[in-house]
């Protein structure tokens, strides 16, 4: 079968590897689509901790092709959606709840071979079945909903509350729909693309703010601002380090600002503790999809969360490579990896 295989740091080929045998408790799944997350290009410049050569590829779906003589509950046939973050179930942090941050936590697409292929091996325990009328492209989008849904349950939003995300990409437009399903009747989208900014309204913005045009924080939580004295919760989801430090600084007193863009790891910004204990303003980081799949996936099966209109392309896996080791042309939100029928 055909991978993307990450061979080492700035090296991405394509290339024809042995189908995977499933495991007592795996299932074989042929791919049908598999996201590009800014992470697979942090993981192509060494800018995120990965296992390499490894297959990339972690927001992924497909059809079970076969299952494992010990898999229940699962038959070929059924299409799936994978998490891809598998605890370890022993440690601390697992025994606590925190599978997120598990000790041994390994990931698929990061540590196993993922889904830029067109196979995968999937564990049972990983897999979270989707309706075989749901658009096979629209369960590409479980993953990254389901991380966006662990930091809108760490906001707390509150019926009525105010919103500010920072960062027109995936996750900031299906952070929108879920504040907006939680009960935000202020959403704010700041990002400097036009056509994101409409969509957002489409998706449940009440308003958008275009920072080209003018200083963010003054222009938001200024007394003739969009926000005078800034929002309830503020989400960082654009991963530069401009817009994390203005996310704190835009959160009212006692609001709180959540962080779910990923930046480099080794990067650093500058914030100013003062202002922090002084409004109290509550900083939060939000870390992968602890206990969220199932939700994401039952919301996208749904239709209550809207995905088709964040698709920008569809490429094969030979172009792959390619469009990872490139930054994302202006405009595009999410390019979806789809296998060629085999």
């Amino acid at each position: 079968m055909k991978a993307v295989r990450l061979e080492a740091t700035g090296k991405l080929f394509l290339r024809e590897v042995e189908k995977p045998i499933p495991g007592p408790g795996d299932l074989l799944v042929r791919i049908e689509a598999c996201g590009i997350c800014g992470t697979d290009r942090h993981l192509l410049l060494g800018e995120f901790p990965s296992h390499p050569p490894v297959t990339l590829g972690h927001e992924f779906t497909g059809i079970i092709e076969a299952v494992g003589a010990d898999v229940i509950g699962f038959r070929p046939g059924m299409r799936v959606t994978g998490d891809p973050n598998i605890a370890c179930g022993r440690c601390e942090q697992c025994h606590d709840g925190r599978v997120n941050l598990c000790r041994n936590l390994r990931a698929i697409g990061i540590h196993s071979d993922g889904g830029f292929a067109d196979y995968v091996i999937l564990p049972q325990k990983q897999a979270f079945a989707l309706p075989l009328e749901l658009d096979p492209l629209h369960g590409a989008f479980c993953e990254p909903l389901a991380c966006c849904l662990h930091g809108v349950d760490l906001a707390n939003i509150k019926t009525g509350a105010s919103v500010i995300v920072l960062g027109g990409g995936v996750i900031g437009l299906l952070t929108i729909q879920l504040a907006r399903l939680a009960g935000a009747t202020r959403i704010l989208l700041v990002t400097r693309n036009a056509e994101k900014r409409a969509l957002a309204e489409s998706f449940g913005a009440t308003a958008t703010f275009d920072p080209s045009r003018a200083d963010v924080v003054s222009g938001i939580t200024g007394a003739d601002g969009l926000l005078p004295g800034g929002a309830d919760i503020v989400f960082e989801c654009a991963g530069v380090p401009e817009t994390m430090v203005q996310a704190p600084k835009l959160a009212k007193r006692g609001g709180t600002a959540v962080i779910l863009g990923v930046m480099p790891q080794g990067a650093r910004i500058e914030i100013e503790p003062f202002d922090l204990l002084f409004r109290e303003v509550n900083l939060v980081s939000s870390f992968l999809n602890p206990f969220t799949h199932q939700r994401a996936a039952d919301l996208i099966a749904s239709g209550a969360i809207k995905v088709e209109p964040l698709i920008s392309r569809r490429i094969t896996l030979e172009q792959a490579p390619e469009a990872i080791a490139n930054p994302a042309f202006g405009g595009e939100i999410r390019t979806l990896v789809i296998p060629a029928r085999q």
